[in-house]
Formats: structure tokens, C-alpha cells, sequence
């Protein structure tokens, strides 16, 4: 017999239905990977990619293919006329016109530093643009939880709902019994009948309101919690750390970074040049100028170029970007001052919380106790059914101001974790 029942004990736990459970973190991670925005990394990721890429082109060879041809109003000429003092000596003169087209090649060997500083704006520049991203990603999380949040304080009052249905159920056959026994009136059961009917609107609100708060997370975080799901409360644990971790402080930290790297490229602009360069070509005339015919012709060496004009200007360059420094380190202390302020305003919150839900326990411990009382004197005949409704609402009201409180701690709680930026 025991076998027989430790079978059938085995055989419905396995036949009860499985629920999936949604937490918040879940949520999070859902949202997160489900966002549109999230494919932005690759894209930014791709276009580092590439833009270093062309940029270690520039110790490539530039090969420069070029054509031209003139005319000119005069050629240069020797002033003498060696055949009128008897010398047979003829002294060419070029055309004026002249054609020429030529292969340059330019080799770079030094270049004071200008592609390392432009690899290293490349990757700065990307990284400011990424955790600009999250800080777009992470003001999505704000909206998840509030969805979450909503969701679970709706739960709270279907749950207290059901509470008062059943009491109104119970005291209906009490009611019902003493209509039958001609102790109660059809104006007695009228009024349960009402209050029965309050209750399902109430209900239906909910309800509703919970279905468009779930359609509204699914499409967050890409999955359907419109059935049969277990929404599971988060713990409200605050750990004693001041310190602020939000994705904006890697910003500034990124941007700042940006313009210091511009910094070094001021300067690799004002540093010389130097490169190996080659051209070769057919034009007429060639290098020999006295020689009237097309020719090939060829010539190579070293070159250096020095810009002076960029030292004109690089001390107002540099004020510049100190300024956007300057800017970017008075922000940051800005957010920092409104983010302190804010974890001041939730600790506070949280704390009016926990004050709260320790009355609310008292409260619904003496409205239990008088609903009881209420419903011995309706049965004995010295009580109005609609004071015993009254104080069945009392009660109800006291749960579920209870189930709010514990919402909106959770929700203080998280909010303080979310402005802080520990994503416990």
C-alpha cells in the first residue's frame, strides 16, 4: 500500500505543469541582447576595423601615375651663334611644345608620428562611440525593471483580490443560510452580490493592465510572458559600497582620452617629413634639355618636407582642446553631483519603506482580528451585514497596502542599485 501511494505521489508532481521562472536579471540580459541597438557594436567594431586598415596604408608605396603636355610663348636659348665666328657647332633648341608622362613613387620613412596618432584617434573615437552605446543600453534597463516592477505590484493585488473573494463567498452562504432561516434579507444578499460584482472589475482592470505591461516586456526582451510564468521578486539586498559605476563615467573617461590623443597629433603635424621618392617617365624633351626628342628618363632620391605653419597654430590648438577637457572633467562632476543627490533621495525612500511595512504588519494583524469579531456578531444577529462588508474591506485595503509597500521598496531598492550603476 505505502509503494502504491509513494507511485501516485511520484506520478503527480511529474504530471504538474513546469513553469518557466522570469527574473529580473533575465530580464536584463534579455533586453540587452534583444535590443536593436545591440548589432551597433559589430558595426562600430567594422568600422575600426577598416579605418585602421586604411590607415596602415600609409607605410605603402604611393605610386602617382601623371600626363602632360604644353606649349609655352619661348624656350630657353644661347645668346651666340657659334657658326657666324667659324665654329661648326650647332646648339639645339627645344620645341615649345612638350609632352611628358611619368610614374611617381613615394616611399614614407618617417613620418613624425602622424599614422601612430591617427591609429590611436581611430580606437579612441571608436571607443567613445561604444560606451555611448551603453549608456543607450543601459537607459533600457530603467524601462525593464519598471515594466517588471509594474507586473509583480499587479500580481500583488490579483493575489489580495482573491483574498476578498473568497470572504465574501464564505460570509455569502453564511448570508444565504440566514435568508432561508428568515434572519437576513434579500437586501443582505443584494449587497454581497455587489460587492462580489466591484470585485470582478476590479479584477478585469488588472488584468488588463497586466497584459499590456507583459506585451510590453516581451517585446523588450524577445519572449512571450504573457502565460503561465513564475514572476520571481528580486532580493533587496543594498550592498555598503559608495561607489558610482555608471557606463557615463567610462564615457567622459573615453572622450577625455579621445582628445588626448588629438593632442599627440598636433604635435606629429609639426615634425618633419621624410620619404624616398622615384619617377620615371617618356616625354620630350627628357632630362637633357638640349636634346630636342622624346626619351626616356628616370631620377630617385630623398625628400623631406617640414610645414611651418602648423607651429603657428598649435599652441590655440592645444588651448582648444584643453578647454573640451575641461569640459568634459566639469560634466562628469555634474553627473556625479545629481547621481549623489539621487542615492540620497532613494536611501531616504528605502528607509520610509521599511518603516512603512513594519506598521502595515500591525495594522492587518488588528483588521484581522476586527473582521473576525465583525463576522461572529453578523452570525449572532447584532451586526449590520454592511459594517462586516466594511471591515472585510478594511482588512483587503490593509493587505494590499502592505503588497504596494513591498513593491515600492523593491523597486526603491533596485532603483538605488540602477543609479549607483552595481548591476547586482
Amino acid at each position: 500500500m505505502r509503494r502504491k501511494l509513494c507511485f501516485w505521489v511520484m506520478t503527480l508532481w511529474v504530471s504538474l505543469p513546469v513553469f518557466a521562472q522570469v527574473t529580473l536579471e533575465d530580464c536584463y540580459e534579455k533586453a540587452r541582447e534583444n535590443y536593436p541597438l545591440i548589432r551597433q557594436y559589430h558595426l562600430l567594431e567594422q568600422t575600426e576595423r577598416y579605418s585602421l586598415a586604411n590607415i596602415a596604408g600609409n607605410y605603402l608605396p604611393r605610386v602617382t601615375l601623371g600626363g602632360q603636355a604644353t606649349y609655352q610663348s619661348d624656350v630657353t636659348t644661347l645668346p651666340l651663334d657659334l657658326e657666324t665666328l667659324g665654329i661648326p657647332i650647332h646648339i639645339p633648341t627645344v620645341s615649345k611644345d612638350q609632352y611628358k608622362a611619368t610614374v611617381d613613387i613615394n616611399q614614407s620613412i618617417w613620418d613624425g608620428g602622424q599614422t601612430l596618432s591617427q591609429r590611436n584617434i581611430t580606437k579612441a573615437a571608436s571607443e567613445v562611440e561604444k560606451n555611448r552605446t551603453h549608456v543607450s543600453l543601459y537607459a533600457v534597463r530603467e524601462k525593464v525593471r519598471q515594466l517588471f516592477f509594474g507586473i509583480l505590484a499587479v500580481n500583488e493585488r490579483l493575489k489580495i483580490l482573491d483574498l476578498k473573494e473568497n470572504d465574501l463567498l464564505s460570509n455569502q452562504k453564511t448570508v444565504a443560510s440566514l435568508f432561508r432561516n428568515g434572519t437576513a434579507t434579500q437586501s443582505d444578499l443584494d449587497q454581497i452580490r455587489i460587492a462580489l460584482l466591484q470585485l470582478e472589475q476590479a479584477r478585469t482592470e488588472q488584468t488588463e493592465t497586466k497584459t499590456a505591461f507583459c506585451r510590453a516586456l516581451s517585446l523588450f526582451i524577445g519572449q512571450d510572458v504573457s502565460g503561465p510564468v513564475v514572476w520571481v521578486k528580486p532580493l533587496a539586498e543594498v550592498l555598503p559600497s559608495p561607489a558610482v559605476s555608471r557606463p557615463e563615467l567610462l564615457l567622459f573617461e573615453a572622450q577625455t582620452a579621445l582628445f588626448e590623443k588629438q593632442s599627440g597629433a598636433i604635435t606629429a603635424r609639426s615634425r618633419p617629413v621624410v620619404s624616398l621618392f622615384a619617377q620615371g617617365g617618356y616625354g620630350r624633351p627628357g632630362l637633357n634639355m638640349l636634346k630636342d626628342a622624346s626619351d626616356f628618363f628616370a631620377l630617385g632620391g630623398v625628400r623631406m618636407t617640414w610645414i611651418f605653419s602648423h607651429l603657428y597654430t598649435q599652441k590655440n590648438e592645444r588651448r582648444i582642446l584643453q578647454s573640451n577637457i575641461d569640459g568634459i572633467a566639469l560634466q562628469r562632476e555634474t553627473f556625479l553631483f545629481h547621481t549623489h543627490l539621487q542615492l540620497t533621495q532613494e536611501q531616504a525612500e528605502i528607509e520610509k519603506s521599511r518603516k512603512l511595512l513594519v506598521k502595515d504588519d500591525e495594522i492587518i494583524a488588528l483588521r484581522e482580528r476586527i473582521k473576525q469579531a465583525s463576522e461572529s456578531k453578523y452570525q449572532n444577529g447584532v451586526y449590520p451585514l454592511h459594517e462586516l462588508i466594511r471591515d472585510i474591506n478594511a482588512e483587503e485595503e490593509a493587505r494590499q497596502t502592505k503588497a504596494l509597500h513591498e513593491i515600492q521598496y523593491l523597486l526603491h531598492v533596485h532603483t538605488y542599485l540602477h543609479t549607483k550603476g552595481n548591476n547586482n
